[in-house]
Order: structure tokens, then C-alpha cells, then sequence
């Protein structure tokens, strides 16, 4: 559909009026030059619109507090037609059992390799498929606030994240709180190095998280004198603007007896 300025509104009702009182008949050729002088504007497309399908479905389980058995990542979808049921970590090599570390990778990228979903919930999912000393490593943790809002937090690889529910444990997708923040980074073969603004060693396990979602803590200082490295801002860590989709929906978060579940399915809504 197109839509013409205003412009080109008086001039088409100039043309009308003149038609009407009969002043003068404009000559066809005059009627064809006021048209080429349209300017179309192409109105802008509808919002994309979600549909209720159950593209990603979800369910996580993670003991808070040890090593358990019982943990696992489930995930099945109808956009990419793999599903992997109960994945858990191998107990001879702590890697994923059953691949979804990898396999779900096709879930949170678009063909042209753009992202489709937070990198902080992704990571979220891996606690389930890895031994507790992950959990120590990354200093991963969920909890409960008076308010009924469930935050996970944690430190990987040097980044911090943080995911945020509402208060009936709802994570809401595009728009809920998923943030992420650098404050280290990992040299190779090593622990991860934690900048001493936001860790009173510079390690993850003494990490402040108030320290680190404090906006008025600066950013672009270098984490330690061993490395080029600087923290960074507060950013938003949600889909790409320019993935081919994102996901609408939420997801149900809950905290009992130090076990976190994750529960739910999204919508692929096309951009």
C-alpha cells in the first residue's frame, strides 16, 4: 500500500476543483505531469505477530547446591525438528551425554548465523548438562526475592549475566530482563581473571553482583595489568535486531528445595 504528502493532496484537490466549477479542463498531458510528481512513501509493514505455535519447548532442572543425577535439559521444537530429552553430563567426561550443548545451537542462530535468543539464557541451560564444578567455577546462582522475582546470575568466560523474572517467576520473551556486563576475561588454560572492581580477589567466586549491575561503576578500565582487556557497560542481551526471527512468549521459572526448573515454549515470530 502507498501514501502520497500532502503535497500532492492540494494539488489533486486543486485539480478536482477546477473540474468541478468548470474554470478550466486541464489538458491531459498537464493531469499526467501532476502525477509523475507523487512522491510515494511505502507505508511501513505491520509488527510481526505471534501465531502461539510451540516452536522451542523447553524444560531444565539444575540442583543448586550439588552434584544430582536428576539434572537435565530438555528441548524440542518444530522450526528445526531436532529434540534432545533429558540431556545430562557424562559422568566419565562431564560433557554433555547426550550433545545438546552443540545441537541446540540451531535453535538460537538464524541461517545467516544471526542470533536468535539470549546468550545468557543459553549459557542458563549448559548448568544443567555439566558437573556442580561448573557452578562453582562461573559462581552460578538463583534466588528468590521477597517480591517473588527469581534472578540467575553468573560469570563466564569473563562476561557476567543476569536473567530476571517477574514476580510470579515469568520470564518474558523478547522484552524480559537479560543482561550482561564484561567484567574479566579467561586466559587460556586458566580460571577466569575478574577485574577487582567488581571482585575483592579477582576471582568469580568473590564476584559482587551488586557491584557489577551498579551502572555508576565505570566501565573501560583494564581488568588487570596482564592483559589488554577492559570491563565493559551494562548491555540488553537479548536476540539480534537483524535475525530473521526472535522469540515471543515466557517462560516459567521456579526455586524449591535449591532446584531450579525452567519450564515453557516460545514462538518463532518472523521479522
Amino acid at each position: 500500500m502507498k501514501k502520497i504528502t500532502m503535497l500532492t493532496v492540494v494539488v489533486l484537490v486543486l485539480v478536482a476543483a477546477l473540474f468541478v466549477t468548470g474554470c478550466a479542463k486541464p489538458e491531459p498531458e498537464v493531469v499526467e505531469k501532476i502525477v509523475e510528481k507523487i512522491v510515494e512513501v511505502t507505508v511501513e509493514a505491520p509488527a510481526p505477530v505471534s501465531d502461539g505455535s510451540e516452536d522451542l519447548t523447553i524444560s531444565f532442572r539444575k540442583n543448586l547446591v550439588t552434584d544430582d543425577v536428576e539434572n537435565y535439559f530438555t528441548f524440542s521444537g518444530n522450526i528445526r525438528y531436532i529434540a534432545v530429552d533429558k540431556d545430562h553430563a557424562d559422568e566419565v567426561s562431564g560433557a554433555s551425554a547426550l550433545g545438546s550443548t552443540h545441537v541446540f545451537q540451531s535453535y538460537i542462530y538464524d541461517v545467516n548465523g544471526q542470533r536468535t535468543f539470549s546468550g545468557g539464557m543459553r549459557g542458563t541451560f549448559l548448568f544443567a548438562v555439566t558437573p556442580y564444578t561448573q557452578v562453582e567455577g562461573d559462581n552460578f546462582s538463583a534466588s528468590e526475592a521477597a517480591d517473588g522475582t527469581i534472578t540467575i546470575q553468573y560469570a563466564h568466560r569473563g562476561s557476567a549475566y543476569r536473567i530476571v523474572t517477574d514476580a510470579n517467576g515469568s520470564l518474558a520473551f523478547p522484552n524480559g530482563t537479560f543482561e550482561k556486563r564484561a567484567i574479566g576475561y579467561i586466559p587460556k588454560g586458566a580460571p577466569q581473571v575478574i577485574s577487582m572492581d567488581f571482585s575483592t580477589d579477582g576471582t568469580s567466586a568473590t564476584v559482587d553482583w551488586a557491584k557489577v549491575w551498579d551502572s555508576s561503576v565505570a566501565d573501560g578500565v583494564l581488568v588487570d595489568d596482564n592483559s589488554t582487556k577492559t570491563t565493559g557497560p551494562i548491555v540488553v542481551d537479548a536476540d539480534a535486531a537483524t535475525s530473521m526471527y526472535y522469540y515471543d512468549g515466557a517462560l516459567t521459572v521456579a526455586i524449591e528445595n535449591d532446584i531450579l526448573t525452567i519450564e515453557g515454549f516460545l514462538t518463532a515470530v518472523g521479522r
